[in-house]
């Protein structure tokens, strides 16, 4: 089984904006135009891709509610989604701890958080809210993380917060910091911080993707696309290239997060 542990989905009529956006974000030009549910499944299953990890990400508390209604509806009908909700850090924390509950009775089983967009920072107090809140109910949280043009996700401010809430678990995305792989020694020694793949394999070369994987461990690595920014083919193409064991590459491919989700 391969899994896409990191998509992002809109609703059809968003879609192409949302998408767009994004790009603009980055500076960067998508590889598909409308980050559709129906496009990604169509795309990722084309690939060889069995199961994903969808969500999309709140820039103002009064998307929260409709954004996870959303995906929750998606994954009511497709199956193959595995639901990640949104938070914002302008609800109270009783309103998080309101929305996380009902959100995890609905099916939801991840939270994803993206500081840069979002504007808080990854270790500021004010958001530990979110922590405690995840921490209740088992919930682990994905960060975007890393950006050399911002400060909110950078990889010693989740490493922080890792060493602070030693029980929750944290996904960094992107290796844990896009375009920040040269700080990731912060995440030394901490058994709580797992990684994606995403956003990463366009950029980094496969010696140096390949010892960070080696150095952080197989087991705390999972493939993902970022979707729409990438096409699921070329990135397991790129994926395919790193020097690892046919072995290595099935258990971060889907066995990695099987695992973890189930815990």
């Amino acid at each position: 089984m391969i899994i896409d542990a990191h998509a992002h989905i809109y609703p059809q009529k968003i879609a192409g904006k949302a998408t767009e956006v994004i790009g603009e974000f980055y500076d960067i030009k998508m590889s598909l135009p409308a980050g559709t549910a129906e496009r990604l499944l169509e795309n990722g299953k084309s690939a060889g891709i069995d199961r994903f990890v969808v969500h999309s990400v709140a820039t103002t508390a009064h998307q929260v509610d409709s954004i996870n209604a959303f995906i929750l509806s998606e994954c009511e009908k497709h199956p193959e989604f595995i639901g990640f909700m949104t938070l914002h850090q302008d609800l109270s924390e009783e309103e998080i701890f309101e929305r996380v509950e009902s959100c995890v009775k609905a099916g939801i089983r991840g939270i994803k958080l993206h500081p840069d967009f979002q504007k808080f920072s990854i270790d500021d107090e004010s958001v530990f809210k979110f922590y405690r809140a995840a921490g209740e109910f088992s919930l682990p949280i994905l960060f975007h993380t890393g950006d050399n043009r911002y400060e909110y996700s950078k990889p010693y401010k989740m490493a922080t917060v890792a060493k602070l809430f030693p029980k929750n678990r944290f996904i960094g995305a992107h290796f844990g910091g896009y375009r920040c792989w040269d700080e990731l020694d912060v995440y030394k020694g901490l058994s709580n911080v797992w990684f994606d793949t995403s956003s990463s394999l366009p950029f980094l070369d496969v010696d140096f993707a390949t010892s960070l994987i080696k150095k952080f461990g197989t087991e705390r690595f999972f493939f993902g696309t970022d979707f729409p920014m990438w096409k699921a083919d070329e990135e397991l193409l790129r994926f395919m290239k790193l020097k690892l064991t046919e072995r290595e590459k099935e258990t971060i491919l889907g066995e990695n997060f099987l695992s973890f989700i189930k815990k």
